[in-house]
């Protein structure tokens, strides 16, 4: 159900150390980062040739890294250029490379073929470097399938159940219908909810002694990342009044580290305007709040699902947004297996709003 011709979000920036080895797996694949002298990032498969040692648990020596088994030494190409007490190294000797592209503070690697690696598919993740937005990177790791944290962020209507006292505030956002879009590689949601109480969240920001229209404007592409603006305005002011508003952008992407479990990478971007650093950190506690509580839900759901694999799910018409990305992922996910149109638009289920 994967999408391999795809970037993935690995790692944060500040995760790879600058002299010293990072591992973390992605579609069951234990990939080893490290930097070399001129800082360019470097993944390889993290499993030796030779007796399939993780490389993690060897040294990184200058551009190189030695495996901690038997000292086989590995170059930033994946070439092994020394084995102790042999003489020749074996053209065979070497470990899988894959292509990285750091853009953003976001770490990304390439999946699928490496010549098909084109930069142009990297999401526009601008607030994570930009010097008129700022926030605390946040990471969270799920005991869960990929695809029900991206059920999750694409139906914004559990906002006013899951996150009553937090992030929802308000029944109305479960009522009001979003608009959607269809994008090359994703969707676009609109949803606007008018005249409600100022969400708990937003006392970080500023205090609201009336109520205010929100918004949730957000892109939604592959493999799973939200890229969203947000915010909300007291009722009497414009819309383009923006002077009493509270504006933020998000980055959240998640990546599947094996079949049954789940990387996030997170941030909300406040305007540096709009406050200092305390400002921040409240907006972040209260952002990890939240997303403790999505990820409540979403392994009680994973459990119940796992407990009787084979009940159906009811279709509704607030899946919408949910079967168009689930179908994109197995149209492509099914192309690169060379299957038929055919049998990829059987894998996933229609909907009432389909």
């Amino acid at each position: 159900m994967f999408v391999r011709n795809c970037w993935y979000v690995i790692a944060w920036d500040h995760e790879v150390p600058a002299d010293g080895l990072f591992t973390r797996t992605v579609l069951n694949e234990a990939i080893l980062l490290y930097r070399t002298h001129d800082e360019r990032i470097v993944a390889l498969r993290d499993r030796c040739c030779h007796r399939l040692a993780p490389l993690s648990k060897g040294r990184k020596e200058n551009d190189c890294v030695r495996c901690g088994y038997h000292g086989l030494l590995f170059d930033a190409e994946g070439r092994c250029i020394e084995i102790p007490g042999a003489d020749t190294v074996p053209p065979k000797a070497r470990v899988q490379t894959y292509p990285i592209s750091v853009k953003n503070k976001w770490v990304f690697v390439w999946m699928g073929e490496p010549g098909k690696a084109d930069p142009a598919l990297l999401p526009d993740n601008f607030s994570c470097d930009d010097p008129e937005w700022e926030y605390i990177p946040g990471y969270l790791h799920y005991d869960t399938p990929q695809p029900l944290v991206c059920d999750n962020l694409l139906d914004f209507s559990h906002l006013s159940y899951v996150h009553e006292k937090t992030l929802g505030g308000s029944t109305a956002i479960a009522q009001a219908r979003p608009i959607i879009e269809t994008l090359p590689r994703g969707v676009r949601l609109t949803r606007r909810i008018h005249n409600v109480p100022a969400p708990p969240y937003y006392r970080a920001l500023r205090d609201f002694d009336g109520n205010v229209d929100r918004w949730f404007i957000y892109d939604f592409v592959l493999p799973g990342t939200l890229l969203m603006h947000s915010g909300g305005r007291p009722i009497a002011d414009a819309p383009d009044d923006m002077r009493r508003a509270v504006r933020l952008h998000s980055c959240q992407t998640v990546t599947p580290e094996t079949d049954r479990s789940t990387h996030y990478f997170f941030q909300q971007s406040r305007r540096t305007a709009d406050g200092d650093r305390s400002t921040t950190e409240a907006l972040f506690r209260s952002l990890l709040t939240a997303f403790e509580e999505d990820r409540a839900m979403i392994t009680a759901q994973s459990a119940a699902i796992d407990a009787d694999p084979d009940a159906p799910m009811l279709p509704l018409a607030l899946d919408a947004a949910v079967v168009r990305f689930r179908r994109l992922v197995e149209q492509l996910a099914s192309a690169e297996r060379g299957e038929t149109p055919e049998k990829a638009a059987k894998a996933v289920p229609a909907t009432a709003a389909s």
